[in-house]
């Protein structure tokens, strides 16, 4: 990777190829929740950073939120079928497996009391936005109702990995270190969710293995 930032080429095909890569590669991962979206904000913003032109951040920007909505819409708009059908669906059975059932209460806690900032925040919260789509299918948000929250939610998940990426690009003077840093810094922010469950459930489980030695 650092190999091939640090041989961009000239910047008319940066953004040629640059953008519609960023799309897609943000939309497949809204729909498929394995590709590091954040990451891929970051070193876009990164290496827009180091252009010429001055919309080129504005692009990012613009690119990676609409994305990021229309995978969101697209993926809820097939789990809704699956919550419709009697036999259900595959995308709505990969959606509950990957939520627990303690994550899937808490976030239909949640929702019921705050619905809008909810969907905010689950994308911002690493590990968040599928407890809490989940919970909006079972609750049958309407889609409409649930592409209003998610518009909002997808600019700001965009303002905060393109800004990653912009402090990433000003602290170094090369893109590619630049892009290193961003994508460092999105992993670890990506791991701090599953660490801190991991270190509230270790007290838990102490008292169970006494009671049953």
């Amino acid at each position: 990777m650092v190999t091939a930032v640090r041989e961009l080429p000239p910047e008319s095909t940066q953004q040629a190829v640059g953008y519609p890569s960023l799309f897609l590669l943000v939309a497949l991962g809204a729909l498929v929740p394995i590709v590091p979206t954040g990451a891929i904000v970051s070193s876009a913003a990164v290496v827009a950073f180091h252009q010429s032109s001055p919309l080129s951040l504005l692009y990012v920007f613009l690119v990676a939120a609409s994305a990021a909505f229309l995978g969101d819409t697209a993926l809820y708009w097939l789990g809704q079928r699956g919550v419709r059908s009697r036999n259900g669906s595959r995308w709505l059975a990969a959606l509950r497996s990957r939520v627990t059932p303690d994550r899937l209460a808490h976030a239909q806690e949640r929702l019921d009391t705050h619905q809008v900032s909810v969907l905010v925040l689950s994308r911002l919260v690493p590990a968040g936005r599928i407890p809490v789509m989940l919970a909006c299918l079972l609750a049958e948000m309407p889609l409409r109702r649930f592409a209003r929250g998610d518009a909002a939610a997808c600019l700001a998940w965009a303002a905060t990995y393109q800004l990653i990426g912009i402090l990433g690009g000003s602290l170094f003077p090369e893109p590619w270190q630049g892009v290193v840093a961003a994508v460092g810094l999105t992993v670890l922010i990506s791991a701090v969710p599953a660490l801190w469950r991991r270190v509230r459930g270790t007290p838990r489980e102490a008292p169970s293995g006494h009671e049953h030695p």
